[in-house]
């Protein structure tokens, strides 16, 4: 009996891409399995289809906020598998906050996750001695001119959701309500134009990446990103000039680091893969704690598990990357998956970009991604067929 070849496909950065391709090299001493990675770059990755993915790739690695599309489309084979239900335990209770589950839709597993993230803060240790722990710490930094913020969409409206979710009054996931009432998303929005109003210009176009290596520059002056998603790579010595050191957010609420959009990746499995229990095989594998917190974490990866997370070494080697974020994820808020969501992330994220960038009344952008919220419901889009991205 020959031994398959699989085909999988990830996103271009370290993080999501080296990973992969060492835990495959020790799958295949194991196993004799080979598995070949490509990768696409990050606004690809959140933006391409995955249906098209599937059926070119035996792997995929997702977002969240596509299962409801992707149950739709009848594009992955569910995880949860008979017989495996011991596995599946240890990879519930390693969950990091809702990581694991923001990938069960219709009561199915339709990924487990390989990366943990949210929002959260980076700032820079030999600048200044402390992260700021309030959001008028961040507008003070802010107006010396040391701040950046990711605006490029969709990370606009990632920051509208965790300043909502911080306040107490995070968006609904349910698209037949309103995304968010009139009064919160109008201070929310104002609260984004007062900071739009004192970071670069430039922060529209720049997304995660492009404010930490703007960050870790050698002359850099900027020493704090309050909202952002966090990358390990730049937590660890040596892997930029200046290192980043990571934090919870800044709180604009009373209830502490709360509300923060929550971002990560799963592995999966496509449907149309013609090995897909040999692809189930590894998806359970490379999720589970010794691998993540082991060879995942060595080659780069940010771990999905939470035995990664506590690992003493793994903190170690990334300045406290993990535990210093901890409560952050532990209480993020997991976006909408209905289908149809994943176009409405990119109509709000514009929505709000030019809400910003016209002046227009807050009132009528909250109005406004109200009514693209309620659009995006399944039972509004002509043709579209339940659940959500």
């Amino acid at each position: 009996m020959s031994v398959p070849a699989l085909k999988g496909m990830t996103w271009s950065h370290p993080r999501g891409y080296d990973p992969m391709v060492a835990c495959s090299s020790l799958w295949k001493q194991k196993t004799g399995i080979t598995i070949e990675w490509d990768k696409r770059s990050l606004q690809d990755f959140e933006s391409f289809p995955v249906e098209d993915l599937a059926r070119a790739y035996d792997l995929i690695v997702i977002d969240h906020p596509h299962v409801g599309q992707i149950t739709a489309e009848r594009c992955l084979e569910p995880l949860d598998v008979a017989g495996r239900e011991t596995e599946r335990a240890a990879l519930v209770s390693g969950s990091v906050g809702q990581s694991y589950p923001s990938y069960n839709w219709q009561g199915r597993q339709w990924a487990f996750p390989i990366d943990a993230a949210a929002q959260v803060q980076a700032w820079r240790p030999d600048a200044i001695d402390a992260p700021p722990a309030g959001w008028s710490d961040v507008l003070d930094l802010a107006r010396q001119g040391r701040v950046l913020l990711p605006l490029r969409p969709p990370h606009v409206l990632m920051v509208f959701y965790t300043l909502a979710g911080n306040l107490g009054h995070a968006c609904t996931t349910d698209p037949s309500h309103d995304l968010i009432d009139i009064e919160t998303g109008s201070q929310v929005f104002e609260a984004m134009r007062e900071i739009a109003a004192l970071v670069e210009p430039a922060c529209f176009e720049m997304d995660p990446i492009a404010v930490s290596e703007r960050m870790a520059e050698a002359d850099s002056r900027i020493v704090c990103a309050p909202l952002i998603y966090g990358y390990v790579s730049y937590a660890a010595t040596g892997f930029r000039q200046n290192r980043l050191a990571f934090a919870d957010i800044p709180v604009v609420g009373s209830n502490g680091p709360i509300g923060s959009a929550l971002g990560g990746t799963g592995i999966a499995v496509s449907a149309f893969s013609k090995a897909r229990d040999a692809a189930i095989d590894f998806a359970y594998w490379v999720a589970g704690g010794d691998v993540q917190r082991g060879p995942y974490a060595a080659a780069g990866g940010q771990p999905g598990h939470a035995t990664a997370w506590e690992d003493q070494a793994v903190n170690e080697a990334t300045g406290n990357f993990y535990r210093d974020t901890r409560v952050t994820l532990e209480g993020a808020w997991v976006r909408p998956r209905h289908d149809g969501y994943m176009t409405f992330q990119q109509a709000a994220s514009d929505r709000i970009l030019s809400g910003m960038t016209h002046g227009h009344k807050a009132a009528q952008v909250v109005a406004d991604l109200n009514r693209l919220f309620r659009e995006s419901s399944p039972t509004q889009v002509s043709g579209a067929a339940g659940g959500g991205a």
